[in-house]
């Protein structure tokens, strides 16, 4: 018998932790939890979870500091817990190498989603060739796109983006994120570049660009491309 998906837990509420236990145990996963960061670091270490779960407040070390030095060993998926009003945390953890975030108070099914969809990113051994998403087909060796059948034009930086987004479908990437891999280092701050090219692409390529299914906003962090 295949052994149930480790995933561990770091949240110092005990009723997060109990809510997030019976919720993984009830969908095919084991759950380990911690309470503290460091707690949290000592686990991660001997039981190596296939993922983790980890709040961005903790009374120990910030999760911040605990994804900081997690990453010096761990390639895990990281989705952080965030409160509503933490925007600047949640780009601060996508940029130090977090997978994904929800926000508390949380839907179970939407963390869920977002845990599957992290766990798919880390088991890919090899970009595929061509990518599918909706009505729009991106065959990466021609860098030809395609939406509803028809060819669509781009330009050397549309694309660069389009590829960067659909590279990493489902997952948050964060303004500096994109302007630093598609324009280069020193331009992380230059979100107006990317506010018009993101316009530009949603012209292209969504099927009603005021209503977006592929390129979406998170408001205040970056954006995630749906696949």
């Amino acid at each position: 018998m295949t052994a149930k998906p480790l995933i561990l837990i770091v949240d110092d509420e005990p009723q997060i932790r109990r809510l997030l236990t019976l919720t993984l145990e009830a969908n095919g996963y084991r759950a380990l939890s911690a309470v503290s960061g460091q707690e949290g670091l000592v686990l991660a270490a001997q039981y190596k979870p296939l993922a983790i779960i980890l709040d961005i407040g903790l009374p120990d070390l910030s999760g911040q500091e605990v994804l900081r030095r997690l990453r010096e060993w761990s390639s895990a998926p990281v989705i952080m817990l965030s409160v509503h009003d933490d925007e600047k945390g949640k780009v601060t953890a996508l940029d130090s190498g977090a997978d994904d975030y929800v926000t508390k108070p949380f839907n179970t099914d939407e963390l869920l989603a977002r845990l599957r969809a992290a766990l798919r990113r880390s088991v890919k051994e090899e970009e595929a060739a061509v990518l599918q998403a909706k009505h729009l087909v991106m065959d990466f060796s021609t860098r030809r796109v395609t939406s509803g059948g028809k060819e669509v034009q781009l330009s050397k930086t549309e694309y660069d983006l389009l590829r960067l987004l659909a590279r990493h479908a489902g997952k948050v990437l964060t303004h500096r994120q994109i302007l630093k891999e598609v324009w280069g280092p020193g331009h992380e701050e230059d979100t107006h570049y990317l506010r018009v090219y993101i316009a530009h692409l949603r012209g292209k390529v969504e099927r009603h660009p005021e209503s977006p299914e592929l390129i979406l906003t998170e408001l205040g962090v970056g954006y995630r491309f749906m696949a």
